[in-house]
Order: structure tokens, then sequence, then C-alpha cells
């Protein structure tokens, strides 16, 4: 066969049924991504005979004669092609992997084509951007809004940002790994070259049919008969100790009750034995030969029948104490019961009462790269494990922990990560492949399938809130109630977290002296919950935010006045589950005010501007509503959140930074450039950011709860200004001049009248024996508080139940904004995923506890025609606790999406809709009933 691949001719023949995808990829290139192997979402983009295919849906054969282009050949000699230019300008990507393929699609545009890019994107998914500044790139528009972003609005008028120094503290400097992302040199975990792992084995699950059982025997002659299988491993061969997926600073925060391989399985999807080959398709017949018994035990699939006497105990062989498990026999993973003041008293002093139940779903992350890891060992024996998770550090100590191994002798890197929100906080691969490697010691490699990543990893906690409360005629909260119920599914990774989070800063946001909690935690042999964007905030917030509204309403009071009545201000207590507030969490800085104002502003002005444009009356079948949500998170999460971060000068005069805390698409390689920059008074592109792997610095909790800036980010900036006044020191040593005199600028010292180059210190500091290299550490307290506001309006058509989102805005106070365009790009991402959510993603469970969404298109995520261009507006505010003033602004986005569009869905129907997702059918079935229903 002759395929040309980038210009040149491939020597490499196809093997029978074998993908384009995956022939490029063994090719060496890399740049094409497996995002769902479907054809769903194209990140796998390649040009054949120049027009733009899914190369995993399109047989290699096919492409024999024909020329084939990936991301690699885009570029001509000349440079880079004007679509990846553009993208560069734009920073039209985050976590970048599926930019390669959406960089494919866009090449290949005419001016038509462009101007509908809700048509011609459509076969393109991103999980992270909101699509904003794809389209910006795609147009060609990168720099046309580039301050438009940080532009403060009062009155209705912008004032002008700040001036930022070039490279520094509120510049937006482009991502460092821009140009290896849109060029498909930047490598994620499985793009290693095979000459780099000689020896590569592949492993393949097999997974339950059953939701609960257990397992009588495992016949694995079937599957070490199939050619190409080398082992297989079951529950015999595995360690027994019990731990927890999910991961971290203090592992007794979650309940131990997971075994690396079971012999009791709890929900369909669940790992029954890991079949290791010299191929992927030989490791799939290994799985598929494997003969099973098992011992069918009753399953529950509700945490309303989990919770009944009698109901089977899914995890009822295990020591409550031992494995911090609340009540096993009784399904109860956790549970709060708090009550503060009088919520009788409290209801007997209101006015009006809302009631109602709220229902959350489960939703699933789907970053864009799917769950993978690779382990081998060493010249030295060490065990090295190469995974895409947010948490490298906790990987190692609990690889140690489950294997008893010491920690020196583990080591673990996260290479580029393709999205995680929250889901890559878990160990769902490493474990399995350490096993393997540990014991064939050879190299092994696991990586999901779409499928998978539905049915065997994890979702968001679905939430059902029994909710009451009241409100006084002169609008003053007086009671809030709330019975809660999260479903974890098989496994209590997460579950205590996410729960009480979620009755944290949702309740806490509000002043009211009667305030009630109870929530459980329960088991069910579904597939399991976990650490989702919002940690449970936003399920909460759904309800809470909601039921603000019906307030407001019931007493007549306009909703954002009620907000602002009832919020917490400085000075405040935060008290949502006990009597006392946190002792580390303050008021680093305040800007929920503003938020509330700007957006308020905002949707005032969109109001006249739809009525200049002559929209305000769209027919006779079209209602108009507006509707708002506020949402408060802490800015790190509690207990404990530690950084070490170690910054340098190196003899070329540029600085390096080395840090745990991975890049998934959050901007943390950015920020932590931008305020070591700022700290020794260069600019961002001479500091190079080093990170992510356990070798490099003592340790990181990792990069969840927006830490990635507050934290870690305290640490950079701490080791930078120690590393400054230590250059200084030098510089005034060498020149006799007083310390206070030597000022860092960029490349130099400046003592006096005289410049003393970086480079002339690096050898003076040689020959004096100072290091020139220092560290930071931070441990995660004090914490501030962040605050989002979301407004939205909206029309709906009351004969079909179709929604059109006509303005979407959001105001957040981030502190001080160290890269505006990042922090935007943050925002609108959240939006976008929490309208996919509110709208119409759902992981569905059937009757026999299998999930059947599991293909993403069986799944809708939010493609370019789907999310609105929101306005994002920032509150002008510094913190006293993050570095430099900063806050963090990852998760936070997400939370008051969902009540704010079903408060505008109901200003413009007068239906509230309580339950998740709210899907057009719903729409339209809850207007006929309405209009139907008897007078």
């Amino acid at each position: 066969m002759a395929i040309e691949i980038n210009g040149t001719a491939s020597q490499a023949t196809p093997r029978p049924g074998q993908c384009l995808r995956t022939f490029l990829r063994e090719e060496g290139n890399f740049g094409v991504k497996k995002g769902c192997d479907g054809g769903d979402c194209g990140a796998c983009t390649v040009h054949v005979d120049g027009m733009p295919v899914h190369s995993c849906i399109y047989p290699a054969v096919r492409a024999e004669g024909k020329a084939v282009t990936t991301i690699e050949g885009l570029a001509s000699a000349d440079g880079l092609h004007p679509v990846q230019e553009q993208f560069l300008e734009a920073q039209g990507f985050q976590c970048g992997f599926c930019t390669a393929g959406m960089m494919m699609t866009a090449a290949t545009f005419d001016d038509e084509q462009r101007a509908n890019l809700p048509r011609n994107l459509k076969g393109n998914l991103c999980r992270c951007t909101g699509y904003r500044s794809i389209a910006d790139a795609v147009c060609g528009h990168g720099g046309d809004h580039k301050h438009d972003a940080v532009a403060e609005v009062s009155g209705g008028q912008p004032l002008a940002a700040a001036p930022a120094t070039p490279g520094q503290l509120g510049d937006d400097v482009p991502a460092p790994a821009g140009h290896a992302v849109v060029t498909g040199t930047a490598r994620y975990t499985l793009d290693v070259p095979a000459d780099q792992l000689p020896g590569l084995l592949h492993m393949k699950l097999l997974r339950s049919p059953h939701p609960h059982a257990r397992i009588v025997s495992i016949d694995k002659a079937p599957a070490l008969a199939v050619p190409g299988v080398v082992a297989v491993f079951t529950y015999e061969d595995a360690p027994q100790l019990l731990f927890s997926t999910a991961q971290h600073e203090n592992y007794t925060d979650d309940p131990d009750d997971t075994r690396v391989l079971d012999n009791v399985v709890r929900f369909i999807g669940q790992r029954v034995a890991a079949v290791v080959a010299e191929s992927v398709g030989a490791a799939e017949a290994g799985a598929r030969a494997l003969e099973v018994q098992y011992e069918l035990l009753e399953p529950v699939f509700t945490p309303q029948e989990a919770i009944l006497p009698g109901a089977p105990a899914i995890h009822g062989e295990k020591d409550g104490v031992f494995s911090r498990i609340s009540r096993p026999h009784h399904n109860v993973v956790a549970e709060v019961h708090a009550e503060l003041g009088s919520v009788a008293d409290g209801f007997a002093a209101a006015d009006f009462i809302h009631e109602h139940t709220y229902k959350t779903q489960r939703v699933q992350h789907v970053a864009m790269e799917t769950h993978a890891s690779i382990a081998w060992l060493d010249e030295d024996g060490r065990l090295m494990i190469r995974s895409s998770t947010q948490v490298p550090f906790l990987v190692k100590r609990t690889l140690s922990r489950v294997f008893n191994l010491a920690p020196e002798t583990i080591r673990v890197v996260a290479g580029r990560v393709g999205g995680g929100f929250g889901g890559k906080q878990e160990v769902l691969t490493e474990d399995l492949v350490a096993l393997a490697a540990l014991a064939l010691r050879r190299p092994v490699q696991l990586e999901f399938t779409r499928t998978e990543q539905f049915t065997s990893t994890t979702t968001r906690h679905p939430f059902t809130i029994k909710l009451k409360a009241g409100a006084s005629r002169d609008g003053y909260l007086t009671a809030l109630q709330l019975d809660v119920l999260t479903n974890t599914g098989a496994y209590g990774n997460h579950a205590p977290g996410v729960m009480f989070h979620g009755c944290g800063e949702s309740l806490a946001v509000y002043k009211c002296l009667n305030k009630k909690v109870d929530a459980h935690a329960v088991y069910t042999n579904t597939v399991p919950a976990g650490a989702f964007r919002g940690y449970g905030l936003s399920q909460m917030i759904f309800a809470i935010e909601s039921a603000i509204d019906e307030l407001a309403i019931g007493i007549g009071m306009d909703p954002l006045e009620f907000r602002l009545k009832n919020m917490v201000r400085p000075g405040d207590h935060m008290l949502s589950t006990t009597p006392e507030p946190e002792e580390d969490v303050h008021y680093g800085s305040y800007g929920l005010d503003q938020c509330v104002a700007l957006v308020r502003d905002a949707l005032d002005r969109g109001k006249e501007r739809y009525r200049a444009a002559g929209l305000d009356d769209l027919g006779p079948d079209w209602v108009v509503g507006e509707g708002s949500a506020l949402s408060m998170i802490d800015t790190v999460p509690p207990r404990g959140h530690f950084a070490h971060t170690r910054v340098s000068l190196e003899a070329d005069g540029r600085f390096a930074v080395d840090v745990g805390t991975a890049e998934f698409g959050n901007g943390t390689t950015t920020v932590h450039a931008q305020l070591a920059a700022t700290a020794l008074a260069t600019t961002a592109s001479k500091v190079a950011v080093r990170q992510s792997d356990t070798d490099l610095v003592e340790h990181d909790t990792g990069a969840f709860g927006s830490a990635g800036t507050v934290v870690a980010g305290k640490a950079t900036l701490g080791a930078a200004l120690e590393l400054a006044t230590r250059i200084q020191t030098v510089a005034a040593s060498l020149t006799g001049a007083a310390l206070t005199d030597c000022r860092l600028v960029d490349g130099a010292v400046q003592c006096g009248d005289r410049t003393v180059e970086l480079k002339e210190i690096v050898d003076a500091a040689r020959l004096q024996g100072v290091r020139l290299a220092t560290d930071g550490n931070w441990g995660g307290t004090p914490r501030s508080v962040a605050f989002n506001v979301h407004g939205f309006r909206v029309a709906v058509n009351t004969g079909t139940g179709e929604l059109w989102i006509l303005q979407s805005v959001q105001a957040a106070d981030a502190g001080v904004v160290v890269n505006p365009r990042q922090c935007r790009g943050q925002i609108e991402g959240g939006i976008a995923q929490a309208l996919g959510a509110v709208l119409y993603e759902e992981v569905k469970v059937d009757d026999a506890g299998r999930v059947t969404t599991d293909i993403l298109r069986q799944y809708h995520i939010p493609s370019f025609a789907d999310v609105p261009r929101s306005e994002v507006y920032f509150a002008t505010t510094n913190d006293s606790t993050g570095p430099l003033g900063a806050k963090s602004m990852s998760e936070s986005p997400f939370n008051p999406v969902a009540p704010a569009l079903a408060n505008a869905i109901r200003n413009a129907t007068g239906i509230r809709f309580g339950e998740l997702p709210i899907a057009r059918d719903k729409i339209y079935l809850a207007l006929r009933d309405r209009t139907t229903a008897p007078v």
C-alpha cells in the first residue's frame, strides 16, 4: 500500500479493519486524538486529499493512494497555517485536546462556511472553552475582544481596565504551551513514541454485567489461550487492602470501601478482571473469552429504596468505624443533622412559605481525553506512572499505600491533561497498570473507551432536595429547611465531601437566623458518583436560588432586591450547618454587591438593545422573561491543601518554576509564569514552568477545588519574592550599593547608576556559594470566598416549548484577575458546561441499573450552536489572602447558571421547573398541561 502522510510516503500497511486514526498514531502522528471512536467529537479530524474526515471511522485502507494531512503537517515551510496563527491569537483552546481536530476542520472553510459556524463546526466538540474564543479564532477576530472581559461597568458605561505591565499580573499573557497545542506537538498522556517504551503491553478490562453479585469463579484458561494474551489478573492476584478511589489531602475524608479487584461487584460496569496482551485487540479478545460464574445478589437502585428497613446492604460486610462508613448496614455513607435557631419559630413568623422538592441528575464530565495510564519500571526498578490525572502526588501516595511500596520507589508524571472537571481526582486506571507492571516487569497501558467513561468512571451526584423556606412581607428570610438525599452510587468516593460542601456555602451566603439541614449520602447499585465541578454546590444552589425567587414572588418583591436584602455582607457570619463560622474562612475581599449590580445593569442594557432592534415583541406564541441567581464558594478546600514550589535563576538569565500542579485547561501554567514574572520584574515569556511530576517538588495536593491559583500560586509567589531578594543581595555585594538601592529590572538589577546583568549575578553567586533557587510553601489557609452572579433573558414558545436564550451575562468576583482573557475563558467554559447540565445532559440508568447513555450521540454535550455568547464582567476587588489579590475562578462559574435559567423560564411562563434537565419536551408538556387543565 502507499499512503502519503504529511508529504512523506508511509512504509507501513494497515491491519485488517484498522481505522485511520490508530494507523496515523502508530506512525507517530500524536496530534490525531481519540475522543470518542464513534465519529461524534471531531478530535481525530485529518485531511484526506484536502477534505476533512473523522479518522476514527475512516478505514485506513481507504487512504491508499491518497494524501493524508494531520495537524503536524498543516504548517508550511513559510510558517504556521493562518488558522493556527488565529487560534494562537485568540487563544481558542484551554486543555487543547480538541484543538487539532477543530483547526483541521476550520482550515478548509471558505467565507460562506465561516459565516455559518453553528452548522459547519457541529462535528467538532469542545468541553472547555464555551466556543466564543474558537469563533474568534476561526473568523480571525482574535484581537477584537482582548479587553472586553475586564470592562467594569458603572451606570451602564464601560470603564477602561487598569493598564498591566506586559507579561505580568493583569496582562493577557498567551498560554506557554500554545505553539505546541496548535502544531500538535503538545504531549498528552499516551503521546509516547513506541521506542521509548519497548515491549509495551495493553490492558483491557472485563466488566460486570450484573448490578450486584458475588464472583464464584473465574476461569482464566480461555483468555490465556488467545494468541497475544500475556496475563490475566483477578481479585486473587490483587491487594486486598480497602481504599477509596477519591483523592484528597486527608485520605480519611473518604470511606475505604474499594479494592483494586473485588470478589463482589456492585454496579454494571465494575471491573472484574484485567487482561494484558501484546495488542489492544488481543486484550479485548481475551477479556471476552474469560468465563465467570456469579452468585446474584439483590440490588437496590434508588437512595429512597436503599435507606428503607430491610433493603440489601451494599457494603454491609464492612466495619463502619474502620472503613469510615456512617451506617454500612443501612447504606448510609455519611450524614449531617444540624439546626441553627428554630425553624419552627421561623415558619411561624413567615408571611409566605415555599415548599418544593428539587431534583438534579447525573452528569458526566466528558473530558475529551478519556482516563488513561501507562506503568513501567525504570532502570533502577522504580515504578513509573504516566497518567491523565489532576492529582499526581496523591496518586503516588495511594499506590504506595495500596501496594505497600516505599514512596521513593514511585514516580508519577502527568503530561498535558485533556480536561478534568473533577473526574480525574480519582484513581481509576493507575492501580491496575501498576499491578500488571509490577508483576510482569514490562510497560503496561490502559486507555478507557468513551463508553467506559460513561459506564464505569464517575458522574455528578444526583441530589433530591426537599426544601421549605419562609419570608416575611418586609423581605427577610425567616427560615430555611432542607432534607437532602444524595446518590453516591456503588462506592462512596467523595460522598461525604460533596454532601458537606453542597450544604455549606449554598446556605451560608444568606443571612437567616433559622436554618435546618438533614442530609444523607446513600449507596445504590449504580455507577459511582464522584467529584464534579462545583462539588455539590451546583445541586444545592439550584434548589435554594429557585426557592429565593419563589419567596420574592410570593411577597411581591423583585428577586434581585430580595437577594440584596438577605445576602451576607462583610462582618456577617457565614453559617450553614454549625453555629460557629469556619475559623479560617474570611472575607478576604467582597464583591457580591458589585456582581449583582453588574448583572442587573447588563440585563437592563440588553432589554434596551432588544427593544431598539424590535425583538421585544417576538409574536403571540412567545413569552419573554429574565432571571438571576448568585453563588458563593470558599476559595480553597478545607482541612489543608498544600503546595511546594521552587523558583530558580538559570545560567542564561531566565527563570524556572517547578510546581506540582497539573495543567488540564485550568490555566495554572500561565498563572505561575505571570506571578513569578511580576515578583521578578521580568515577563512570563522568560519564565519556564515545569510541572506535574512527583520528582520535581516535595508535595502538591493537586489541582482541584479551584486551588491552582490560590494555593500553588501563593507558593510560587513566595518563592519568587524570596529569590528576588537573594538576587538583589548578590547585586549589592557586587556593586557596594545598599540593598535598598538595588532594584530588579527585566534581565538585570539596577543598583544606583550601575546595571548588573543577571548572567553576571549567576556567576557571582556561584563564586560566593549562594544558591539562586528558593522554595515556597503554602498550606491552603486562611481561606477567602469568591462570588458569581448569573443572569438570563429568555424567550419561550408556548406552543412548542422551544427555548431561546436572548441574553446571558455573568459577573464574577475573582479578586485581582491575573490573566483576564484566560479567566474569561474559564467563566465561559463553566457557563457552557452548566447549560448542558440544565438543558439536556443526563446519564440515564435503566430499571436494571445499566447506563443507557453510553456514547456521545446518546449524550448531548453543548456544541457550537448550543452556546450563546455570554457577557462577562469582573468586580473590582483585591483579596487579602490570595496571591497578589487574586481569587479562584474555575469551579464557581458553573454554579449559578441552572437556577438563573430556571428562574428566567419561570418569569416567562409562570411555571417552576424543579427537576433537571429542563429539556424542551418537559417545557412543552408543562405548558400543554397548564393550558388544558380545567379552570
